[in-house]
């Protein structure tokens, strides 16, 4: 027997013995890896501890995922080991991915979700409404009072009248009444109120340019910015749908004839801060650029911001005779196609409630 041949069985069994140990490496790796995938699912889909009700997280640009762990640990959460963050980062293919802006936190909320939600940038969406029949300074009250939104249509201080905002809209010079279109308008945070306005001046113009060009034929409205300033008026008349193109054709039929509007809103709005929520009749005989009861045609601006279906009445107003409409009382409108109908409607209507107290 040779050398070689008397050292085999010792080779055979340092083999073994490697060959073992490499089992049971890998058997130890396997297990281990086993245990993280198991931990790794239990994390992903465990609701993160200590959110016992909805909160948000404001996550600013340039925010890596470590950042995100500690801004959990700012709002009193218990995000868990930073290890299996990363590994599930890396698992759902969104390392690198994750989206600045306001998350909203329900309850519930499990790190697999809120990674999958800043990967796809679903920021929380805020909503400012525009009311029909605001005025510009009832929208500005509004604006500032909304804590999502940056204030910036005043900055730099002082420049905060309207003339100024106008401006900054690029539009210096225009009177910023009836110019914004009443919606909903959704917003993220870091927006501000100059960015609403904008949007909503965008929008009108839009609307205009858009209904202007469809209007019915023999109108005697010579411009857009009549029809808004007209519609402005509808909508301060009423509120009913089915009431508006029958007001608009009144309107309009009393500017073709030449006659007074005599619209209370306009008179109420060109009393500004003297109005005290009654009109008397010496309000209608103060003269005001507004006062349609002194002044003929349309008043210089519109009174209000009027809603797309105000506008659209304008343009396409009811067929009807009627001259004159008087307020019944529950909403709704009489209208008549003279005077003496008119006369006998008020004083069903109107006389015994005593609407204008001398």
């Amino acid at each position: 027997m040779n050398r070689s041949d008397s050292n085999q069985p010792g080779r055979l069994r340092i083999r073994r013995a490697l060959f073992g140990a490499l089992a049971g490496v890998a058997l130890t790796a396997a297990g281990l890896a086993g245990y993280v995938y198991v931990q790794l699912r239990s994390f992903a889909d465990a609701p993160l501890v200590g959110l016992g009700q909805a909160t948000r997280i404001d996550v600013p640009i340039g925010t890596h995922l470590p950042g995100v762990v500690a801004l959990l640990q700012e709002q009193e959460l218990h995000p868990g080991n930073a290890f299996y963050w990363r590994l599930l980062a890396r698992r759902l293919d969104v390392a690198g991915k994750l989206h600045a802006g306001e998350y909203a936190l329900d309850v519930g909320t499990t790190p697999r979700r809120l990674l999958e939600k800043m990967a796809a940038g679903e920021v929380v969406q805020h909503k400012f409404t525009i009311v029909e029949g605001w005025t510009f300074r009832q929208l500005r009250e509004a604006l500032d009072a909304d804590a999502d939104l940056k204030k910036d249509s005043c900055a730099p201080a002082p420049s905060c009248d309207d003339h100024a905002i106008m401006a900054k809209l690029g539009q210096p010079g225009t009177p910023p009444e009836g110019r914004f279109l009443p919606e909903t308008y959704r917003f993220v945070k870091g927006m501000s109120d100059l960015d609403i306005l904008r949007r909503a001046n965008d929008a009108m113009k839009k609307t205009l340019d858009k209904l202007w060009p469809e209007r019915s034929p023999g109108t005697p409205l010579t411009s857009s910015d009549d029809a808004l300033t007209l519609a402005s008026i509808v909508e301060k008349e009423t509120a009913r749908a089915d009431e508006r193109p029958r007001i608009a054709r009144v309107f309009l039929s009393r500017l073709q004839r030449g006659m007074k509007l005599q619209t209370d809103p306009t008179v109420i709005y060109g009393m500004g801060a003297a109005y005290a929520g009654n009109i008397h009749r010496r309000d209608l005989d103060t003269d005001t650029p507004f006062n349609t009861y002194t002044r003929s045609g349309l008043p210089p601006t519109p009174i209000a911001m009027p809603g797309k279906a105000a506008i659209e009445a304008v343009l396409h107003p009811a067929d009807t005779d009627a001259l004159y409409f008087v307020a019944r009382g529950d909403g709704s409108h009489a209208f008549s196609a003279t005077l003496d109908a008119h006369n006998r409607a008020v004083a069903q209507y109107q006389l015994n409630r005593q609407l204008h107290k001398r």
